[in-house]
């Protein structure tokens, strides 16, 4: 909390007999408020225990044995709630918008698995382009919004 008085302006806020002062930043329901909106941190934050939850199902989302809908279905329910834990209050730029995109795209690869390639016959990653084809649910960024 901010106790600076010096530059005239009182940093509290009385409301019913309780003094409220001015902070940089907060947490609330584990998610971090900052003063001047930025949410760098916050997308950080949010990356980790959503890249955790990733790898605790990637054997699941990686299974040949599962229809790819059901495997969709866990990315949905179970991955996609950890990312976007309060992201009501986010306010995207590019760069963060790129690295939910990049995330996605690493569950979406997992999910989807590699191609053959027709012409080599060798597999490789799939392309963005394929993947928005073979993912019909809006991307991350969409839900966000």
């Amino acid at each position: 909390m901010s106790g600076d008085h010096s530059a005239g302006r009182s940093h509290y806020t009385n409301f019913d007999n309780s003094s409220f002062g001015k902070v940089e930043q907060f947490k609330y329901l584990e998610a971090t408020l900052k003063y001047q909106n930025s949410i760098q941190e916050e997308i950080k934050n949010r990356l980790k225990p959503a890249i955790a939850c990733y790898h605790s199902v990637q054997n699941v989302l990686s299974c040949s044995l599962l229809s790819k809908n059901l495997k969709i279905k866990v990315y949905r329910t179970v991955v996609l709630p950890v990312v976007l834990y309060a992201c009501e209050t986010w306010s995207l730029t590019l760069r963060e918008e790129r690295r939910m995109r990049l995330f996605e795209k690493r569950v979406l690869r997992r999910i989807f698995g590699p191609r053959r390639d027709e012409v080599t016959g060798e597999w490789r990653k799939q392309h963005n382009e394929e993947l928005n084809d073979l993912y019909s649910s809006p991307n991350i960024f969409r839900v966000i919004n």
